[in-house]
């Protein structure tokens, strides 16, 4: 699980990624991300609808794949960003770790939210 000072508080401020943020998409998960300067830790959520998978226990097995990835990828974000994963496919439940990470990696490069060193 992510640190609590990484996490969203509240829907209001999911609101304001889902209606400002800028997205970027593969054909399984959706990254939403909005730049926060005034927060000093980037935050993250993942999103799974009932609709994509009808079972609790799928849902958050794809949030906690996703959860344990992105925290240790937290270090290297440039910048602090709110970001959001919509999950649009039930594939992720079955995809091996290294196709998630690639999947992963690529969204936050399109989006631009890695350090270039």
């Amino acid at each position: 699980m992510i640190p609590v000072k990484n996490r969203f508080q509240g829907h209001n401020s999911l609101r304001y990624v889902y209606t400002n943020g800028k997205a970027m998409r593969t054909s399984t998960v959706t990254l939403k991300a909005v730049r926060n300067e005034r927060r000093k830790n980037p935050r993250l959520s993942v999103v799974v609808s009932k609709k994509v998978l009808k079972s609790a226990v799928g849902r958050n097995r794809i949030r906690r794949r996703i959860y344990e990835y992105m925290r240790s990828k937290l270090p290297s974000l440039n910048d602090t960003y709110d970001m959001v994963f919509i999950v649009t496919s039930p594939e992720l439940r079955t995809q091996t770790s290294e196709e998630l990470r690639g999947t992963i990696d690529q969204l936050l490069e399109k989006a631009e939210l890695l350090k270039t060193s």
